[in-house]
């Protein structure tokens, strides 16, 4: 059975880069990423149905990675489908404040399964025989009930919400990328860094530096509490010398980290 859905995946990644490569910003293509989506979650439900897994191994690689591979692209395009639908018109700054109320709104959404992102993002194995097996839920580690509506012969207890990490991550690059386009960040080829010569270069870890700038921005020492974290990003990224990377997930991790 392995052979079978490797092959659906396969030409599914093959469809859908280009889909990628295309203009995310139209209906059409956007469309076209569900449809491919869709179809192929279709053709791996068919092949579930009708066999067998060879090992439990191979059922929790399928559950973990291969089935959220395809259904995180379901969720992501829909997403990027409603987004282009509530996108405002006007004013490059009325889009970039909708384009950060959208990843706010992610943040909070991923704050319900910190535990979980927090055990993906370490590549923790510990618990994968309740997470992605099926009918071996363990009912205290179950955060989304949603679960308990879902097709039980094609479904485990986190394997939806694995793929809800994968197109938190999918739509917060998208977004990272539109706000650059909008003028909004800073390309990194295009900075001019006027603390080179101070040599001013960041030497601990990066993690390090986004917990210090979150924390100046929630104590409201920067222009009252009202600078944007994207823009004090680029000026530390300018200042140490540093490319920050994907600093929302950083802080989402730091934040699970601080829970526990």
């Amino acid at each position: 059975m392995q052979n079978k859905i490797a092959e659906i995946i396969s030409k599914f990644k093959e469809e859908i880069k280009v889909i990628e490569q295309g203009n995310l910003n139209d209906f059409a293509v956007v469309e076209r990423g569900i449809q491919l989506s869709r179809s192929c979650v279709q053709q791996l439900r068919l092949v579930v149905r009708d066999n067998k897994f060879n090992s439990i191994k191979e059922e929790i690689y399928f559950f973990k990675h291969q089935k959220p591979f395809v259904y995180s692209r379901i969720k992501f395009y829909s997403k990027l489908y409603h987004f282009l639908l509530e996108r405002p018109a006007g004013s490059s700054k009325r889009q970039r404040d909708f384009i950060d109320s959208c990843i706010e709104k992610l943040q909070n959404s991923s704050k319900r399964n910190l535990d979980f992102v927090k055990y993906y993002r370490e590549g923790d194995t510990t618990l994968d025989h309740h997470y992605f097996l099926r009918g071996n839920d363990n009912l205290s580690l179950v955060s989304d009930t949603s679960h308990f509506y879902t097709d039980a012969e094609f479904s485990t207890s986190h394997d939806n919400i694995m793929a809800k990490v994968m197109a938190y991550d999918l739509l917060v690059a998208h977004y990272n990328k539109e706000l650059v386009e909008l003028g909004h960040a800073i390309p990194k080829e295009k900075r001019i860094n006027i603390c080179a010569e101070l040599d001013l270069k960041w030497t601990s870890t990066k993690t390090d530096l986004v917990e210090l700038i979150y924390a100046l921005q929630a104590s409201g020492a920067i222009k009252d509490g009202s600078a944007g974290i994207r823009d004090m990003v680029a000026a530390c990224e300018q200042m140490f010398n540093i490319d920050l990377g994907q600093y929302y997930k950083t802080y989402v991790e730091i934040r699970a980290r601080k829970m526990n």
